[in-house]
């Protein structure tokens, strides 16, 4: 059986190193000027850093590009894309078709992964922006498990699927948070407000809290709950998905480093013996939940139920 790679979003450089020896395959980084949710900042300099530990260990860097860009920033991206050639980025991630313009005067060989979080729910689409030039889709997190092996069948680009961690519920470009604040006088308070942990919208009636996570690219509302189908991997690798991804936005250094190491040795024992995994697959669950905050249940997201809009 084929093994996915094992994408993980690191908070830091210095996460790297750990999280290669971990057994994670790939690394998406960026900086959120160009990049949506990110697990940490990285300047250009932490990306230069971070191609060159990764690349030490024969890991792949992927560098995220999939903001909405508006005209103000468009003559950038020649600059940036320039620079990550330069440095040796395996990938860019895009989402405007900005990027993948850019991409083609500046740096025609880059390898491109279509990511626009939300509309990628179509094989017929995966493959229009395969042949305009992208490698890789990343599916939208509102798929059941039949739809994804199905795209995967029919597929003429890699397919990467999200299979641990939050997603993202709602987004408004609006500094909607900020621009309370300030209307209240309270400018101060949230000066930091990208670092903190504890801002939520809660939901009395269904007893949920949304985690709300603001950067320079807006407002993002999270789900009340982290993805895990760490017992549930079988499928998606028979039908040979090429990248599993684990986001770790919003999540401590040290709690990336265990997921990681949990679903490398769940991809492993899937990938050589299915009948011991299915064997062992409910301590693999039971281990990540360990992990988890009281706050943070664990589901299997849209995976096994209807996606309701």
């Amino acid at each position: 059986m084929k093994k996915p790679e094992l994408l993980v979003t690191p908070a830091s450089v210095s996460d790297i190193e750990s999280l290669a020896s971990a057994g994670a395959d790939a690394f998406m980084i960026g900086e959120e000027r160009y990049g949506l949710r990110l697990a940490g900042e990285f300047s250009r300099e932490d990306v230069g850093e971070a191609i060159k530990v990764a690349h030490k260990h024969d890991k792949k860097v992927y560098v995220a590009m999939n903001a909405l860009f508006h005209n103000d920033k468009i003559a950038e991206l020649d600059d940036y894309i320039a620079f990550l050639k330069e440095q040796g980025a395996d990938a860019i991630v895009f989402g405007d078709p900005a990027v993948l313009m850019a991409a083609r005067e500046v740096a025609p060989e880059m390898k491109l992964h279509w990511n626009t979080e939300t509309t990628a729910t179509n094989w017929y689409t995966c493959n229009y922006w395969g042949r305009k030039g992208a490698k890789r889709a990343v599916l939208a997190r509102e798929l059941s498990m039949d739809s994804i092996i199905e795209m995967k069948e029919n597929a003429e680009v890699e397919i990467e699927v999200q299979v641990h961690g939050m997603t993202c519920m709602f987004q408004s470009k609006r500094s909607l948070l900020g621009n309370y604040f300030e209307y209240q006088g309270k400018v101060m308070e949230i000066e930091n407000r990208k670092e903190q942990r504890n801002m939520f919208l809660h939901d009395e009636e269904r007893h949920n809290k949304y985690p709300i996570f603001e950067d320079g690219n807006g407002t993002h509302i999270m789900s009340p709950n982290d993805m895990c189908i760490i017992d549930e991997l079988g499928e998606m690798m028979e039908a040979g998905v090429d990248s599993f991804k684990i986001d770790g936005v919003m999540k401590s250094s040290e709690y990336i480093l265990e997921v990681t190491k949990l679903y490398r040795n769940a991809m492993d024992l899937c990938a050589e013996d299915e009948e011991r995994y299915e064997e062992q697959k409910d301590e693999f669950l039971e281990e990540a939940k360990s992990l988890q905050p009281d706050n943070r249940p664990l589901d299997t997201g849209f995976f096994f139920k209807e996606t309701v809009y």
